[in-house]
């Protein structure tokens, strides 16, 4: 469908980078789902946190198929050049870079989109980076920092001078985080003004919108951040629904439950007795958020303190004749 640089990707629907969210267990279930791209969670730029349990986890690849994305946050250039080598080295193969996170956390240290602020500084890194590998360096942004300084289209060019492959835009400004309307104007712009690929991002729930928002902004494809949480089949969906205009139907009950099970079962894999117990309970509450009886059940799942506990309350509810016939 599109290249990013010598990888061809053959589907217009790609995972989101989500601290917290897109770990390998995740990832490997979109992929699994029909997503053309998926990309890891932020990973510092500091190399004093390249050694924690956490950093050493959100580089895990698995057997992950080409192209493995991982992205990259800081605002010093030289850091951000020598976090893109290292991030290659454990087997990265797309360095993204993140200018577009809104978290207070991370804008307070100048990096996400507060770099948005500072066009001289967006080039210093993204020249340092592409400079620095060679593998495809692609970038993630939002619309500028807030309605009065939205910037995207010059910060697009920017990239593209400095040789990035590609570049994924959510339709907000930093001020919005993830409140308000899209600003799909905004995201055909950028497409107007850039030779490069562009994804779109923003409120992309439903195969529906996916073709609304690549039809009005006339980008290469659709990123899927938060409409994935829970609902990782919505891109074999968006998939169906471009290939062949059909709607594809959620899974059923039944089907809820096994993707539930395999889920929560690779998440204590990955993660162990405690983390695992612990990351789990937002997945399943994303899951069963629109199940009848579904905040009753989150509520008592969470309180569950062990692997087999949380496997074994899954089970009798997905068991239980009356979930079955509420659900049907």
């Amino acid at each position: 469908m599109f290249s990013i640089g010598p990888y061809q990707i053959d589907r217009k629907t790609i995972l989101a980078p989500m601290a917290g969210v897109t770990d390998l267990p995740f990832r490997q279930l979109c992929r699994e789902m029909g997503a053309g791209l998926v990309v890891s969670e932020m990973v510092a730029a500091d190399p004093s946190t390249w050694d924690t349990r956490k950093s050493r986890l959100r580089i895990q690849f698995g057997d992950e198929p080409a192209p493995r994305s991982v992205q990259i946050a800081g605002y010093d250039p030289q850091m951000m050049a020598a976090a893109a080598q290292f991030n290659i080295a454990q087997g990265a193969e797309i360095i993204d870079i993140n200018m577009g996170c809104p978290a207070k956390k991370v804008c307070k240290r100048a990096a996400g989109s507060a770099l948005l602020q500072d066009p001289q500084l967006v080039a210093n890194i993204l020249q340092a980076v592409v400079e620095a590998v060679d593998v495809p360096v692609t970038l993630k942004i939002r619309t500028g920092w807030d309605r009065q300084n939205r910037n995207a289209v010059s910060i697009a060019k920017i990239a593209e001078e400095a040789g990035v492959a590609a570049l994924a835009v959510h339709g907000r400004t930093r001020a919005c985080r993830f409140v308000g309307e899209v600003e799909y104007d905004t995201i055909a712009a950028v497409v107007e003004a850039v030779s490069m690929p562009v994804i779109a991002n923003g409120d992309i729930t439903s195969p529906e919108k996916a073709v609304q928002v690549l039809e009005h902004t006339g980008a290469a494809a659709v990123m899927i951040g938060r409409g994935a949480q829970g609902n990782p089949w919505i891109f074999s969906q968006i998939n169906q629904y471009l290939e062949k205009g059909e709607r594809l139907a959620p899974p059923n009950f039944e089907e809820l439950g096994q993707m539930m099970t395999r889920h929560l079962l690779a998440l204590h894999k990955f993660y162990g007795e405690v983390g695992g117990v612990r990351i789990s309970r937002k997945h399943i509450g994303w899951y069963s958020s629109e199940l009848a009886g579904g905040r009753e059940f989150t509520q008592q799942f969470n309180k569950l303190e062990s692997t087999a506990h949380q496997q074994q309350f899954l089970q009798q509810f997905f068991n239980d004749p009356v979930n079955q016939e509420q659900a049907a």
